[in-house]
């Protein structure tokens, strides 16, 4: 699985074109074509980091947040449910990143004394 596939995994139903999504995650240090490493943190948190920045891009557009009607449906709270979203995308980052900073700090200190 590319790098590509795995963001489209993450934003399912957002339709972008081939070369929007090399935008998005070129600006988050990734090649559309690599191959997506489960295993490396890193890599996974730019993934996220790339759907949060779509996200941020679709709540940018005012089009988006109106109150819809269509036939007997009505659309409402699109933009409480994606800032929602983009919340909870936010918090998860956070905490990979404090998770790879905590499993990189040893659990003891040494102090010296000259």
């Amino acid at each position: 699985m590319t790098n590509a596939e795995r963001l489209q995994m993450e934003i399912t139903g957002i339709n972008l074109t081939t070369a929007e999504i090399e935008v998005y995650l070129s600006e988050n240090c990734l090649s559309a074509t690599d191959t997506y490493d489960a295993n490396n943190k890193q890599n996974t948190i730019a993934i996220y980091e790339t759907a949060l920045a779509v996200l941020e891009s679709i709540a940018n557009n005012p089009e988006y947040m109106k109150t819809r009607k269509f036939d007997d449906m009505t659309i409402d709270k699109f933009a409480e449910n994606l800032q929602n979203r983009i919340d909870q995308l936010e918090r998860k980052i956070r905490k990979m990143k404090s998770d790879i900073v905590s499993d990189s700090r040893s659990n003891f200190f040494m102090l010296f004394r000259e």
